[in-house]
Formats: structure tokens, C-alpha cells, sequence
């Protein structure tokens, strides 16, 4: 079986060269191309020397367009207009596009369905698989539990994230309004500041932590008289998102066109 030609956008940052090391480790996988924004010290750059690998003799571009056009498919951890652009782009080549990018809103998950009627591509705030396990156990605690049970979603990442509640937290936050039938946008509570007054029942509350290195942490509690539940997912290397989105490339390898998520990648 012919390999699978990865692209990555963004491939010299942090997360982009956690990308290129782990589909050069993965087997019926190979680096095919990675883009940086026009006028980056990077562009030119070997993909495996950026990555701290031996050289893979691919160098860094700047032209999104070229990449989409050469691979098989484009890994993109990037920024919700960014993504949503080289959505287009995937439609238009019919390449399998992987989304990892968080802060996306409803609309650019529109826009995303929109692009998925004419290739496969696969989005997911998180790519990891027990974070997509946790979101699972979600959706099946909220429907078991009643609206007496108090939902509330804690989530830590390090002092460099720029949008909150982290894109992993909605999800779940999500996860729970689907359990109970209900429009997360109608009972979500993303802040409290001063005489609040007595919880709303049936609201889903986020808290948001920002500091340090850390990962990523999230803590979903459901609190009812007398008992409390947790489901907790603590992350520690990155590399378990890279791993989540290559495999995801590999599962979307021939799939009709459509939005997928990484429930359907794991067969949850």
C-alpha cells in the first residue's frame, strides 16, 4: 500500500514540528511538504532539521495553494481563518484536510460542513484519544444524570493560549447540553464576578485557569446534594494530539466527503 503524503501549515511551530517528527515515525506515512506564512526566517528550512530530525530533503514553502495541490493530505493546527481558508483549499484539490485548530465558533464549523461536501475532513478541538473518550463519557453522564446535577468544566492551559474556555472545554461542555437536549449557547455560564446571585439550574459554568507550561488539564464536575462526580483528563506532551491527527489522516485515506470528527475516527 502506497504511503500516505502528509502536508503540514504552520510546520515550524511548536505544535507544526511535534507534526512532521511524528509522521516521519509513523509507519505508511511520509513528510511531504509543510508551509510557513510568507516572509518567515523558516521558509526554505529542511522539515526534519526544523523538527530536530536528520534532513528529509523538504523544505519549508509559503504557498498553501502548492502544498494542498501535492500531498494526499494537510494537517492544520492553525487559526480559525487560516483553517477555514485552507478548508477552500482542500475542497478544491479534494485532499483530506485534518483540523486540529481550537477557537473555532458555529459559524466557521458552518463554513467547514460547507468545504466537507467535496473532500473528507476531519475536525476535533482535540485531537487526543482520552479526551475524546472523555467527551463520550460526557454526553452519557448528562443523560443519565438530571438537571438537578450541576455541570461545571475547569480547564488549565499554559500562559501562552489565546483563546478560552479552550476549544476541548466547550466540546465538552457540548457533549453535556447534547446528553440533555439542550443549546450549550442557551445554559453556558462563562464567567462570575461579584453578587452573582443563586446558580440557575440546569446552566453548564466554565472556569478558565491560564499559567506556566502547562499542557493542557480539564476537570468536568457534575455536583447533585450529598455526592459529585469528576471526569478528569490531565495531558503532558503534546504528542498525543500529533499522534491523534496522523492517525486521523490515515483513517480519512478514501472516505467519501463529509465532516468527521474523531468520534468517528476511534469508532466511539
Amino acid at each position: 500500500m502506497a504511503e500516505l503524503r502528509i502536508g503540514i501549515v504552520g510546520c515550524a511551530g511548536r505544535m507544526g514540528r511535534m507534526l512532521v517528527k511524528t509522521i516521519a515515525e509513523t509507519d505508511g506515512a511520509v513528510v511531504a511538504g509543510g508551509t510557513e506564512r510568507a516572509g518567515s526566517e523558516h521558509v526554505g528550512a529542511d522539515l526534519g532539521t526544523l523538527a530536530g530530525l536528520p534532513a528529509l530533503n523538504v523544505a519549508a514553502g509559503d504557498d498553501a495553494d502548492l502544498l494542498f495541490a501535492g500531498v494526499d493530505a494537510v494537517l492544520d493546527f492553525t487559526t480559525p481563518k487560516a483553517s477555514l481558508a485552507h478548508a477552500k483549499l482542500a475542497a478544491r484539490h479534494h485532499k483530506v484536510h485534518i483540523v486540529g485548530t481550537t477557537g473555532m465558533g458555529a459559524d466557521d464549523v458552518a463554513a467547514l460542513r460547507r468545504a466537507a461536501a467535496d473532500t473528507a475532513i476531519v475536525f476535533a478541538p482535540n485531537m487526543s484519544l482520552g479526551v475524546n473518550l472523555l467527551l463520550a463519557l460526557a454526553e452519557q453522564a448528562a443523560r443519565a444524570l438530571g438537571d438537578d446535577w450541576d455541570i461545571e468544566i475547569v480547564e488549565m492551559h499554559h500562559r501562552m493560549k489565546v483563546d478560552a474556555p479552550s476549544g476541548t472545554a466547550l466540546g465538552l461542555g457540548r457533549a453535556a447540553a447534547k446528553g440533555r437536549g439542550v443549546d450549550l449557547d442557551e445554559v453556558a455560564v462563562r464567567s462570575r464576578d461579584g453578587v452573582t446571585g443563586a446558580r440557575k439550574p440546569g446552566t453548564i459554568g466554565f472556569a478558565t485557569l491560564r499559567g506556566g507550561d502547562v499542557v493542557g488539564e480539564h476537570h468536568m464536575l457534575f455536583a447533585s446534594a450529598g455526592e459529585r462526580i469528576e471526569l478528569n483528563h490531565i495531558a503532558t506532551d503534546r504528542a498525543i494530539f500529533a499522534r491523534g491527527a496522523v492517525r486521523a489522516a490515515l483513517w480519512a485515506k478514501g472516505k467519501p466527503a463529509g465532516l468527521y470528527s474523531m468520534k468517528d475516527v476511534l469508532g466511539l
